[in-house]
């Protein structure tokens, strides 16, 4: 037991899995049963499905972000890391996000870091890689590429032009192709504004390493889809990968070369490598191990779901596990809350069993494709309108819901916005600029025009 007067369950991660599982768990504990502890770095949780729209102007992002402490009003909510668990101990060490690292027990605790962007060594990623795992990346990545509109339009250099105007998005699953689509659509809209740009100017590309695209939703749409993309206009790599990056200047295993002003990253996810500092036993690929009741393997007191996991896919057949998706998350949320509540009062535990119903995803305004229970398929602007109604149902509070249905019905009126904010990362430039002391160089360099004025007066 922890030194608290009550059960500590402690939740690390405010992701999908961390949000409805403390959410469960608070509906079905007693009050004063025990406290419930959410850390996590963001005081939100991120609903990824939406940054693809969010990227493209179609929701606001606020909208798209659920602030943790207004959904878990019952709940203790830290802004800060674990960075390690002692398990002998049943001590968490907390980061917080200013001051010193300190202890906090606990005694059941629920693992829900989620996944990270997988990348490879590749020589200029790092530097020049924009990724779409959270919406500051989405917001940022709207806003360069509207920035490269407004430089494309402005500059007479035909080299800069080019450059502006080439986006390589690498990775073809649903991150990629739905990224690709969405910020397309936008950048066609956009250019409607612009002078000298026009959609036959930009070069959009995307890089895949396997040999199909949208595999989530099977061979005969993911084939659709590549159809429609090209259709478009966008340049579709398939079996490549992209070898180097530096300097912005992209080289893909099939001998392409390009310089590129944009580079979205969208490659893959792994589990969050802090996973290996929680002594917890980890699958081949970093996920924690767990049984179907989505205890961790050996250990009664601590559950685990979502990417950072390995659940058993009962309903799938043996040695098959669950997806790391959406649909999945907050299901296994759902149990791994009840379990911990039973696993507390000393009953038995309930296994996760789910029958995959399908897939659905959008490739800008009016276009997608849908994969329902297996059998139904579906493209165009039927499938869109599955896609925006499955995740318009499934994004948390109906707070989100309904701004988010705001914002899509507002845009059936009005047109997209096509405004780059990119000043908002660095907002107090202009101000430091007219504020700062004015240095000695700078001051003499200023005074020098004075003085030739004075004398020639």
């Amino acid at each position: 037991m922890s030194t608290t007067e009550r059960p500590r369950i402690l939740v690390v991660g405010g992701g999908y899995v961390g949000l409805y599982a403390a959410r469960r768990i608070l509906k079905k504990m007693r009050y004063g049963e025990a406290t419930v502890t959410v850390v996590d770095p963001r005081s939100y949780m991120t609903y990824q499905p939406f940054l693809p729209e969010t990227a493209a102007g179609s929701i606001s992002p606020r909208h798209v972000v659920v602030p943790l402490r207004r959904v878990l009003p019952k709940a203790e909510v830290l802004t800060g890391r674990v960075t390690s668990v002692d398990q002998d101990r049943k001590v968490a060490v907390i980061e917080p996000l200013v001051g010193e690292s300190y202890e906090l027990p606990f005694d059941y605790l629920v693992v829900a870091l989620g996944a990270v962007s997988r990348t490879f060594p590749i020589p200029g990623l790092a530097e020049n890689g924009i990724g779409m795992k959270g919406v500051e990346e989405a917001v940022d990545l709207r806003n360069h590429v509207l920035e490269q509109l407004d430089l494309a339009d402005s500059t007479t250099d035909e080299e800069v032009r080019r450059k502006a105007l080439t986006f390589v998005f690498v990775g073809g699953g649903f991150a990629g192709a739905e990224t690709i689509g969405e910020v397309e659509d936008m950048a066609r809209d956009a250019c409607k504004y612009y002078t000298n740009v026009k959609r036959e100017d930009m070069r959009f590309i995307l890089v895949e390493a396997a040999n199909r695209i949208l595999p989530e939703v099977g061979p005969e749409l993911g084939t659709w889809g590549l159809e429609h993309l090209r259709e478009r206009g966008i340049e579709v790599y398939l079996e490549t990968s992209m070898k180097s990056c530096v300097d912005k200047h992209v080289v893909l295993a099939n001998g392409l070369e390009v310089d590129a002003s944009t580079i979205v990253w969208t490659a893959g996810v792994k589990p969050n490598p802090a996973l290996a500092n929680f002594g917890l036993p980890l699958g081949p690929r970093g996920h924690v191990d767990t049984a179907p009741t989505l205890q961790v393997q050996g250990m009664d007191y601590v559950w685990a779901a979502g990417d950072n996991a390995q659940v058993p896919d009962l309903a799938s057949g043996e040695g098959a596990w669950c997806p790391p998706n959406a649909q999945h998350a907050l299901r296994q949320a759902k149990v791994l809350g009840d379990n911990v509540v039973a696993g507390m009062r000393g009953f038995p535990q309930h296994e996760y069993k789910h029958k995959n119903m399908g897939a659905v995803a959008g490739l800008g305004l009016h276009k997608g494709v849908a994969l329902l229970f297996g059998k139904v398929k579906l493209r165009g602007r039927l499938a869109w309108y599955c896609h925006r109604g499955y995740h318009g149902m499934a994004v948390p509070t109906f707070n989100r819901k309904f701004r988010v249905l705001a914002d899509w019905t507002l845009a059936m009126f009005l047109k997209r916005d096509v405004v780059a904010l990119g000043a908002l990362e660095n907002p107090r430039d202009e101000f430091y600029e007219a504020a700062a002391p004015v240095t000695a160089a700078a001051a003499a360099k200023t005074s020098a025009p004075e003085a030739e004025k004075a004398k020639a007066s």
